[in-house]
């Protein structure tokens, strides 16, 4: 099966328009079987109620009717599951669970339709890929600003992408690469498998549910067609000046040299998206002046300091280095900062009846998390201020649990870790950022000498050990 698959792949990859017309049988027990395997166990059931556990117990009896259900066509989909989570603005995001049976078949859909448009998705799409995230975004937004001669962003956001994904374009985009009419069947019994909510069933006429094994890949394949694609054959063609598109989802930052055709570009992003029935937010986009130009063209016109951006939860703005040249720095966004903050006060006040050692543990898993997304370069402060205001919540609930020793700075958490947040996507000198954060707080130890007993670094690699080590030896 992997082997078929690889091979789907080459030829994907070495083609110029590869089609592909039987591929519908690659769907058998084999490959059933795997998708089982590899699928969370953990994760919410759908509305038949079966879990991983319970659809193993007769594994092969339950694949084997399954597999001949989908040659035979009886296969239908089950309504997805409409369940609501919360966002950190206030408002919930709906998501769709499906089946366990389902959550198997549309995996080895996705292995498929992987196959094919994985060779084929261009360099500028990160979500959704595998060994792709939001720091290589991030660090390519950041590498083309500085290095080319960009002057402008169009920062755009898609209105509720997932749920307006039109069905009959998404069939049309999948046909271009795909003529085997029985996966075009499937796929589109899954588009219009509908949702139930409350006991109710609704009908999906549009959208892709948000938390299905098979959206995000659809997802990808709908932004290809409808931007990436439209963007390096028509857009780039078109301008005179450097440009570039960076695309995570529904999310996407373009750049341009010339103000003309940033507008152009702005012009025209909203029409193509009309056109395959998506809807830019207003209120997340805009078009500004940002770059290494930026600030003094500003101040000739007697106008303030350049506009940020927010991309993947940071705030782009411009900066100089040491030496007084241009540099675009990133740190956690306002917006992202105050949720994240919000969310860990309400998980500590929720759980602060917990014993204490269990609270500090799952406490310092997730700042972890929190570390390792948002620990890149130049963002110390924001992370410090983020672990302080941590810690007063943490303090305050600790206080309020009918002891006023059960928690505090003389006799509670004695210790801290710092994550090294230099050596991420941007590549800034490990060298000169463990001098920095080592002697940071060294400054604050000598300053509080009764605050903390043990202060740690959270190191990735054996290198980065050695330099670390090596400035707290010079101390």
């Amino acid at each position: 099966m992997e082997t078929k698959l690889v091979r789907i792949a080459e030829i994907s990859a070495t083609s110029k328009h590869p089609i592909f017309t039987s591929v519908y049988h690659l769907i058998n027990e084999d490959m059933l079987k795997q998708c089982h395997k590899e699928l969370d166990g953990n994760k919410a059931v759908g509305i038949d109620r079966v879990t991983k556990d319970e659809y193993g117990k007769n594994l092969d009896r339950n694949v084997k009717e399954l597999v001949q259900r989908l040659k035979n066509k009886s296969f239908k989909p089950l309504p997805s599951l409409r369940v609501y989570i919360p966002k950190g603005n206030g408002k919930k995001r709906p998501l769709g669970i499906a089946s366990y049976e389902d959550k198997i078949v549309q995996m080895a859909v996705k292995k498929i339709l992987g196959a094919i448009y994985e060779p084929r998705f261009l360099n500028c799409m990160y979500g959704f890929r595998p060994n792709r995230g939001c720091h290589e975004a991030i660090k390519e937004v950041y590498q083309r600003i500085s290095y080319g001669k960009i002057s402008y962003i169009v920062d755009a956001d898609i209105k509720g992408f997932f749920d307006h994904i039109d069905h009959d374009w998404m069939m049309k985009f999948l046909e271009w690469n795909i003529q085997d009419k029985n996966l075009l069947w499937l796929i589109r019994k899954y588009l219009k498998a509908g949702i139930m909510e409350q006991g109710k069933f609704e009908p999906t006429e549009e959208g892709s549910a948000q938390g299905s094994v098979m959206s995000p890949m659809l997802a990808n394949i709908y932004m290809h067609h409808v931007l990436t694609l439209w963007f390096k054959l028509v857009v780039q063609r078109e301008m005179q000046g450097e440009c570039f598109l960076v695309n995570f989802a529904d999310d996407f930052v373009a750049g341009f040299q010339y103000k003309s055709e940033a507008e152009r570009y702005y012009k025209e992003l909203k029409e193509r998206m009309e056109k395959f029935g998506l809807e830019l937010e207003s209120s997340k986009s805009r078009l500004i002046e940002f770059g290494r130009f930026a600030e003094q063209n500003r101040r000739a016109r007697g106008e303030c300091k350049p506009e940020t951006f927010d991309f993947l939860g940071f705030t782009f703005y411009c900066s100089k280095t040491r030496k007084g040249g241009f540099v675009p720095k990133v740190q956690t966004s306002r917006k992202k900062f105050e949720q994240k903050v919000r969310a860990y006060k309400n998980w500590i006040y929720d759980n602060r009846n917990r014993p204490m050692r269990e609270i500090i543990k799952e406490l310092n898993v997730k700042l972890i998390g929190h570390y390792r997304y948002y620990g890149v370069t130049w963002n110390f402060r924001k992370i410090t201020t983020f672990l302080h205001r941590v810690q007063q919540f943490l303090f305050k609930a600790m206080n309020r649990r009918g002891c006023r020793r059960a928690y505090t700075m003389d006799n509670g958490i004695r210790s801290i870790a710092f994550p090294s947040i230099s050596t991420g996507v941007y590549s800034f000198p490990v060298e000169l950022a463990a001098k920095i954060a080592v002697h940071t707080v060294n400054r604050f130890l000598q300053n509080n000498p009764d605050c903390f007993a043990l202060v740690e670094w959270v190191l990735f690699d054996t290198h980065t050990e050695s330099v670390y080590e090596s400035e707290v030896d010079k101390l």
